[in-house]
């Protein structure tokens, strides 16, 4: 799973943190880097006027967090290609991403550049992890709704009867 809003998000909290120590932060939302985070992450086509008003807001007094909105919006784009247009952009973006001069996106950038084949397989496939990240957020909160289990075996049939598909009906319900 790419991690490209998590790092736009490090990048926005890093920012916030530098405009507190410099004295030039607003208090609450209403500075334009706190305040801004949803319109960050948000797909541009979603976003409301308010939204649009805070990015620009953004592109004109953040420089750093503008570059990694448009390294973010960039990756998105890519991802939605086919994967013969996907692969040379991708290469693309991984060096600028490297070279921006952003830790979290040099890091990204790397990693993308290390794991290219794998994402190009799955923009071909059209396949996700969806399902099984679903699966996973079932078991931890199976886990999370007991407040200990004596053996692993009791876990075990819990996530299995909550994961499994069994559909039981219980007498006098319907």
């Amino acid at each position: 799973m790419l991690k490209h809003t998590d790092a736009l998000d490090k990048v926005r909290t890093a920012a916030w943190r530098d405009a507190r120590k410099a004295g030039t932060a607003a208090k609450g939302a209403k500075d334009p880097v706190k305040g801004a985070r949803w319109a960050l992450l948000k797909n541009p086509g979603h976003l409301t006027a308010g939204q649009k008003a805070q990015l620009e807001c953004v592109a004109n007094t953040n420089e750093t967090l503008w570059e990694a909105y448009k390294l973010k919006e960039r990756l998105r784009m890519i991802l939605r290609q086919d994967a013969d247009e996907a692969a040379p952009m991708l290469r693309q973006w991984a060096a600028d991403a490297s070279l921006s001069g952003i830790e979290e996106f040099s890091k990204l950038g790397e990693k993308i550049d290390r794991r290219r084949f794998d994402i190009l397989r799955t923009i071909r496939s059209g396949l996700s992890n969806a399902r099984l990240e679903a699966v996973n957020n079932k078991i931890k909160t199976t886990i999370k709704m007991g407040y200990g289990y004596r053996n692993l075996g009791n876990l075990i049939a819990l996530v299995m009867l909550k994961c499994g598909g069994l559909n039981l009906q219980l007498p006098g319900r319907q």
